[in-house]
């Protein structure tokens, strides 16, 4: 028998080449400019018992670029601490170091440390032992607070490159200048936002002040993110470009209850957004609270009722910041809100919003704002639910328009059975905006769930195509 002859390539028809010709390919258009999302604040909008610091340490290349901070509680009380960090199997060396610190310390933290530009992820023996330099170098630095919670240290997030050992000596070098220059100005807080980003477009920074047990509060966030994210992250488990983040409260809280409020709310938050469907090695939502604002009231713990006014408080205020992670996506130029309603469960609703955001042909078809609701009701249909708990015949779907332009929502399907014809001018209206928001109706039940994501334009592929490089 004669050797097999692989096939002779086939060409692809003239036909159907004419199809992928730039004539008729939807033109790349401009990213939106974001700087409206960077906002001022006054000189007492952030928690009392704070100093941060940021420095250009030499982790990126770009001379001036902020690539290290601090974060110290001065607080006179010890600090609770949470986390809830990725659970990818190749957990990032500060994951796996700030796991076992919150572990040591009881749920207590001095601060933390972060750098952007390299994530120290993948970088075995030698990483780790750079993730606790960092830590130990900060921890030695920082005033021994007055009532120091023993195993209390520095936390540790690392962002950037994967698979590249971190400049360290370079970072260690800096901390020392750092430590003895912290602020709590907002100039300084806005500095350390810059030293969290990669590939964001603008830093991410949040405060407000709400009250608690009759008594004001202040709290303060800081995140990144632009690419990489699809973050499921949950409370540390030992042994246990990215979303990074932290919040920071001078509210009086126990950890354990800490813990349950951050859990709860990065559910509907930080879990709750993706750009481009992939979990980092290095997500770490971080949350701190010194007290400092009520040092004459103990700590609150989940059975009393302020606590369900702080977990609600912090939920939305995570809400906040995880939005602006989407609304910066890698070239995104679209905020889309997937809402789900009537589902039989929670997990249902989430499952599918998640599945709908997480499908690269609906965000395609959202860049090219084309009103292809075939591609939703394909990712209602393939989402890995129990059988029984989707009925075609139930479903429905509508565009719901932004408050900018109002109106009533374009229904798509109803029922299972399509709107025939669909006001294709009406759809264009409504897709052509900055923020659009697809509603999907189960009918099956009472739950919801809204999941956060953004389009795929052609400079998500060109940002990520020579990121490395």
């Amino acid at each position: 028998m004669p050797p097999h002859t692989p096939a002779p390539a086939r060409a692809i028809p003239q036909l159907a080449r004419r199809a992928f010709s730039s004539s008729s390919a939807v033109a790349a258009k401009e990213t939106p400019n974001k700087d409206h999302h960077v906002l001022s604040y006054a000189a007492d909008s952030f928690p009392k018992g704070y100093a941060v610091a940021a420095t250009h340490a030499g982790v990126k290349k770009k001379a001036g670029v902020l690539d290290v901070g601090v974060l110290a509680s001065t607080s006179e009380r010890p600090t609770s601490a949470a986390a809830c960090m990725t659970r990818n199997v190749f957990k990032a060396a500060p994951v796996t170091v700030s796991t076992e610190l919150l572990a040591r310390g009881n749920g207590r933290a001095r601060g933390f440390v972060v750098n952007s530009g390299c994530a120290n992820a993948v970088t075995g023996k030698k990483g780790l032992e750079d993730a606790w330099s960092m830590s130990n170098t900060l921890t030695a630095l920082l005033p021994a607070s007055a009532s120091p919670s023993e195993g209390a240290g520095s936390l540790v997030m690392s962002t950037g490159v994967i698979g590249q050992h971190l400049p360290i000596d370079k970072i260690t070098g800096a901390l020392p200048s750092m430590a003895a220059n912290l602020e709590s100005t907002p100039a300084a807080w806005l500095d350390l936002a810059r030293a969290f980003m990669t590939t964001d477009t603008f830093p991410k920074l949040r405060a407000r002040t709400f009250t608690l047990g009759g008594r004001e509060v202040k709290i303060a966030g800081i995140d990144k993110g632009a690419g990489m994210i699809a973050p499921n992250m949950g409370p540390p488990q030992p042994p246990h470009a990215t979303l990074l983040g932290v919040i920071a409260t001078d509210a009086a809280i126990a950890p354990a209850a800490l813990q349950s409020a951050l859990t709860y709310a990065v559910d509907r938050s930080f879990n709750a957004i993706s750009v481009d469907g992939d979990m980092s090695t290095n997500d770490t939502i971080l949350c701190l609270a010194n007290g400092a604002a009520t040092p004459d009231l103990p700590e609150i713990t989940e059975n009393q009722p302020e606590y369900i006014v702080f977990r609600d408080e912090l939920a939305a205020f995570a809400a906040e910041l995880a939005q602006l992670v989407v609304r910066d996506g890698e070239g995104a130029t679209k905020f889309v809100t997937v809402r789900v309603r009537n589902a039989q469960t929670f997990a249902v609703a989430d499952a599918v919003a998640r599945s709908i955001a997480n499908s690269s042909l609906v965000k395609t078809a959202m860049y090219g704002e084309d009103a292809n609701w075939g591609r939703i009701l394909c990712a209602v249909g393939y989402t890995n639910v129990p059988e029984g708990t989707i009925d075609p015949t139930k479903v429905s779907v509508s565009f719901v328009p932004s408050p900018k332009i109002g109106g009533s929502s374009l229904k798509l399907l109803v029922n299972g059975e399509p709107e025939s014809p669909i006001d294709e001018a009406r759809a264009s209206e409504l897709l052509a905006e900055e923020d659009l928001e697809i509603d999907v109706d189960l009918a099956q039940g009472s739950e919801e769930a809204t999941f956060w994501t953004c389009d795929f334009s052609h400079e998500y592929v060109t940002i990520n195509g020579d990121y490395r490089t």
